[in-house]
């Protein structure tokens, strides 16, 4: 079968047309049903000078999520832990300023209410701080005013994913970008995939290094700081995962497989029930503007699925740049990402459209269907 760019004719094209408009430079994108790719395609310049290929390392931004969430299921399958444990039973420090009623429930759904306990200003933020400078900021920090934990709604950027993080790495002994690395994608055959990049690797890699782009201007400006060697050497469990956007197709394909890829299972079928179901619906989320269900760590059923989408996929994006996404009923798994940063405007119809036409090429979508209309973030966060 046809991995290449004609195998998605229609969004092959939608990506070209990105790229003449100045949305992004270069494309990754990646796409299977029931585990045999149909699509592996790489389009224009990872940098410059530097085509994109499907072996380029790009910058994951918060799609890097859905490794967190499927790390936390595996140590609840272990019963290292449960769902509805307060944080503080396994960060004691965690309850200080009313923080003692949060559950890991709460953080998985984004209703926990510390969105930015992580960062001091607009600069500082979680590529700037180390891991245990974080947490005690986060630690430190009140449950935000009138918040009631479960009922309140808003997506925490990095700040629950680092809560999340040390939990697992308490209850099963490995740093987290170990675990990562040896309980997830090295099972999974994701062997450039890291949450927290050695220096001599990232120089190893070279040029398979890519570059994330700001293009809201016009004029694309790389981000030399997120893709420096210091920075992709910081593990940040919610934003920083890299690496070609194949291997995170790979994940989706096992939550697909209801824990299983290629012959590896992770998780149960029930855990995966779990992390998709919806826990958290019809709840307004401060931080989008917008409505938006939830699942364990996973959005159910956004814009940037696209709008043939069927009401049970579940996925993550990153930062006006990626996707991943799993739609159970068509058993069709599709990750991308663009290095190009066009601002939330421009960003959200430019996932839509990429999304919808691969239902379109796959024959997906009933002919001539609009299909359904989504409303869209009125925020710049992912």
């Amino acid at each position: 079968m046809p991995t290449g760019p004609d195998a998605l004719p229609r969004t092959t094209a939608v990506l070209a047309e990105g790229m003449r408009e100045g949305l992004h430079l270069g494309a990754q994108l990646y796409v299977s049903r029931a585990g045999t790719p149909v699509a592996d395609v790489a389009l224009g310049l990872a940098r410059p000078g530097v085509a994109m290929t499907p072996e380029t390392l790009m910058l994951w931004f918060s799609s890097t999520k859905a490794l967190v969430a499927v790390a936390v299921a595996q140590c609840w399958e272990r019963g290292l832990l449960d769902l509805d444990d307060p944080v503080a039973r396994h960060l004691p420090e965690f309850a200080a300023h009313g923080k003692e009623r949060v559950t890991i429930r709460h953080v998985l759904t984004h209703t926990a209410g510390f969105r930015w306990a992580d960062r001091f200003g607009k600069v500082d933020g979680p590529f700037a701080v180390s891991w245990e400078e974080s947490l005690r900021r986060i630690c430190e920090a009140p449950l935000e005013p009138g918040w009631v934990p479960g009922e309140t709604a808003g997506y925490h950027p990095t700040s629950g994913m680092f809560v999340l993080g040390e939990i697992v790495r308490r209850r099963d002994g490995r740093p987290f970008d170990r675990y990562v690395r040896e309980a997830i994608c090295e099972p999974l055959g994701m062997q450039d995939t890291w949450v927290g990049m050695p220096p001599a690797r990232y120089r190893a890699y070279g040029d398979r290094i890519g570059l994330m782009h700001n293009t809201a201007t016009g004029t694309p400006r790389p981000l030399k700081r997120l893709d420096s060697e210091e920075v992709a050497a910081r593990c940040v469990p919610g934003a920083n995962g890299r690496g070609p956007i194949r291997e995170l197709g790979f994940l989706y394909e096992m939550l697909c497989g209801r824990g299983t890829r290629a012959g590896v299972r992770l998780l149960s079928p029930q855990a995966v029930e779990a992390l998709s179901a919806r826990h958290r619906t019809g709840l307004l989320d401060r931080s989008f503007g917008i409505v938006i269900d939830w699942g364990l760590g996973f959005i159910i059923d956004a814009v940037i699925y696209g709008r043939h989408a069927s009401r049970r996929t579940f996925g993550h994006g990153g930062a006006q740049s990626s996707v991943g996404f799993c739609d159970p009923e068509h058993a069709l798994v599709v990750a991308c990402v663009t290095n190009g940063m066009p601002g939330r405007l421009r960003h959200y119809p430019r996932f839509e459209a990429i999304a919808s036409a691969i239902y379109e090429d796959l024959g997906l979508a009933a002919p001539g269907s609009a299909g359904r209309q989504r409303a869209m973030p009125t925020t710049e966060l992912a």
